[in-house]
């Protein structure tokens, strides 16, 4: 039986990676956690560029880059896991490219779904868990971590529009790409509980 392909999606500072970490905990048999940009060993490479503080990359090059650490992710790991009856919990992964890209870039969403759908071959998440929050909330996050990488360091304007973004994504695509959205907010075990009731009504265990 196929696994199912799940994907965590929010601005920085939402909790994706926490929340992640407390799913693995609570599906951990025949479950799997990725990461992007980033996992396999292009993919890492690709990471250290898009991420470097000290690079000035082109919107293109950005989405594009992005696309590409996808593309050898999906196709070299995730499809095969799932085939093999993995369930795949992943760190972002398309939406992260319309909201980030498409939006906050000005490079349009049907330009990057058409990049990414070709990256892909396709292939679609079983679910999605929207981690949504508030500018004032984000701020205070990414301010009590310290450290900031080439996008994180994006001034208030970019990080407002990635915010705004994602409920515009969601409102867009909510039925296609079975988004739900999870108020990030809340306790961390608020959060959780909700995350685990989402992930077992689509079937995983």
């Amino acid at each position: 039986m196929r696994g199912k392909f799940i994907a965590f999606e929010g601005a920085d500072g939402s909790g994706k990676s926490t929340v992640i970490n407390a799913m693995f905990k609570e599906f951990h048999r025949n479950t799997e956690v990725v990461r992007e940009p980033g996992f396999t060993d292009v993919g890492e490479a690709i990471r250290d560029i898009l991420l470097n503080r000290d690079l000035d990359i082109c919107p293109k090059t950005e989405a594009l880059l992005m696309a590409s650490s996808r593309a050898e992710l999906v196709n070299s790991y995730i499809i095969p896991r799932l085939n093999e009856g993995y369930n795949i919990f992943s760190d972002r992964y398309v939406l992260s490219s319309l909201v980030y890209q498409g939006i906050s870039r000005n490079l349009g969403i049907n330009e990057i779904r058409e990049i990414n759908n070709f990256a892909t071959s396709g292939l679609k998440t079983d679910l999605i868990i929207f981690l949504d929050i508030d500018y004032e909330t984000q701020l205070r996050r990414r301010e009590e971590r310290k450290t900031s990488d080439r996008i994180e360091k994006e001034d208030a304007k970019f990080h407002k529009s990635v915010i705004d973004g994602y409920k515009k994504i969601y409102d867009l695509f909510k039925d296609e790409y079975n988004i739900v959205k999870v108020d990030a907010t809340k306790s961390l075990d608020q959060v959780i509980e909700i995350c685990k009731k989402h992930i077992i009504e689509i079937g995983g265990k």
